[in-house]
């Protein structure tokens, strides 16, 4: 079978899940303002780190208790300085349901020799949450970049917990509603629905972390960049802007535009009901077309920003993984070479199939544009086979 080349391709094919799109509208010129040339430690320098910080607490309505701060090597530095830091002191329930929350089980079994219990599930579904120990920490992703999974909510986590909850919400904190008071530790990097550039992270820190920190010591040496505390007492300078390393004042000047863009939207609402928008566009593609379908099979879990899809024509089961993955890169490559989109391949660990990422900073009609593509990519390739 054959269909005829759409005619309209997306105004902006850009569907990467990180870095993602840039918001509408985007210009260097929202970078004039940036200190370039100035120290981070000058007062010019610490004034916009603050802006950044009150302007996360007010879009992502961040309780007064709890702490921010920008952080070195992107969302994984961020997870990295809350594990080495506060976990040890009881044992921990490391959930993964994809690539990324099996790393941080890595990490907690062979690089910290943590007493860690695993509780994981195949691509495409999820942990059994009901199975978590409030006597334990908890190390979880919100929402799997890799899968298209992400938590229902946050009602299996224990009001009266005596562990602490490290959830790793880098693809879902502007596009999916967290309940604070679930959240000890919450992390993510500003390239994710934002569209920020890439390499700093932001760790959020509510009260129990913080007495975590200040009651706990690890029997680990910390390199520089994990301290939080000194004497035994948070570094409250962090989380007021005076950063542990040097960061790019441009890429905190993006992510300031970025959040000023999100404000004049209507906040926090407007960005999920874009990310909504967007992902049910796809759900319709998806309704109708008889070779594709969600990776995850419970609408209640699916992602609303990173979208993956599995390829269920009969002829594609037929290849082996292999091939599988072939097939989806010659799509891949096509639809870059018709400019109609770009970097929509699923993650390499994950099962052959796309991922499309449908947040806030990506216009519905461009959405609306590649669904026609992709069936018509689709139909090339395999009419090769």
């Amino acid at each position: 079978m054959t269909i005829d080349k759409p005619a309209a391709r997306p105004a902006r094919p850009y569907f990467s899940s990180g870095p993602c799109a840039k918001r509408p509208g985007w210009s260097p010129e929202d970078l004039s303002t940036a200190p370039l040339g100035r120290s981070h430690r000058s007062k010019i320098g610490k004034a916009r780190l603050k802006d950044a910080i009150e302007r996360t607490r007010a879009l992502l309505q961040v309780p007064d208790d709890y702490r921010i701060a920008i952080v070195p090597a992107s969302d994984t530095g961020a997870v990295e300085m809350a594990m080495w830091s506060m976990l040890g002191e009881r044992p921990v329930d490391m959930l993964a349901w994809e690539s990324f929350g099996q790393g941080w089980v890595t990490d907690a079994i062979k690089q910290l020799g943590l007493e860690a219990r695993i509780l994981d599930a195949p691509y495409g579904e999820i942990a059994d949450l009901a199975a978590v120990n409030p006597a334990h920490d908890v190390v979880f992703t919100w929402n799997g970049t890799t899968s298209g999974v992400c938590v229902p909510n946050a009602d299996w986590i224990a009001d009266d917990r005596e562990g602490i909850t490290i959830c790793d919400a880098t693809s879902a904190v502007f596009a999916q509603a967290l309940d604070w008071s679930k959240l000890d530790v919450v992390t993510y990097s500003w390239q994710k629905v934002l569209g920020g550039e890439g390499a700093h992270g932001v760790l959020i820190l509510g009260p129990r972390a913080v007495e975590r920190l200040e009651s706990y010591s690890p029997p680990r040496p910390l390199p520089k960049i994990f301290r939080l505390t000194k004497s035994g007492k948070l570094i409250e300078g962090i989380f007021e802007g005076a950063t542990i390393n040097t960061p790019s004042m441009l890429c905190v000047e993006d992510y300031i535009a970025a959040l000023k863009w999100s404000a004049g939207l209507g906040g926090l609402n407007a960005l999920h009901g874009r990310a909504d928008a967007n992902t049910a566009i796809i759900a319709e593609w998806v309704e109708k077309t008889s070779w594709i379908d969600f990776l995850c099979t419970d609408p209640a879990l699916r992602s609303n920003t990173s979208v993956c899809l599995k390829i269920t024509d009969t002829d594609f089961a037929a290849l082996d993984e292999a091939e599988q993955r072939s097939f989806v890169k010659a799509m891949e490559k096509m639809l870059e070479s018709e400019e109609a989109a770009y970097d929509i391949g699923g993650y390499r660990d994950a099962p052959p199939g796309l991922r499309i990422w449908c947040g806030a900073t990506v216009e519905r009609d461009d959405i609306e544009a590649l669904c026609p593509w992709l069936d018509w990519a689709f139909a090339e390739v395999k009419s090769s086979l």
